[in-house]
């Protein structure tokens, strides 16, 4: 494994698995035209520049948006790329995540889509 490049599993895979969320789940969403490919090296560890870092988490907030009732969207706190990239300035392994209880939520529905125009 070259240390340079790979960083092995990122927080990213774990918070997608927790919301229900696949790799084509995310390039669906995307306003950016995100590929397989992308998301992909994303969840491996793969070394993103930070303009791609920044595109997976505007993503990954897009996708989970989708999946909120009009109520829960209030209390959702986006993430950011030092919450989803290990190597990223300003990753912490302690941070909690805020959004568990809707989390649960969310994933009791089977995480469908609830509407994108809402």
């Amino acid at each position: 494994m070259n240390e340079e490049r790979e960083h092995g599993i990122q927080p990213l895979a774990g918070l997608m698995d927790a919301w229900g969320l696949s790799n084509h789940d995310l390039v669906d969403a995307s306003p950016e035209q995100l590929t397989h490919k992308q998301v992909q090296r994303a969840r491996n560890g793969r070394r993103l520049t930070l303009a791609m870092m920044m595109k997976v988490s505007r993503t990954l907030n897009i996708a989970i948006w989708y999946r909120l009732k009009k109520e829960e969207r209030a209390q959702f706190e986006e993430y950011l790329h030092k919450h989803l990239f290990s190597y990223a300035k300003g990753y912490s392994a302690e941070f909690v995540d805020p959004n568990i209880p809707l989390m649960a939520a969310v994933k009791d529905r089977g995480g469908k889509i609830i509407s994108r125009d809402e």
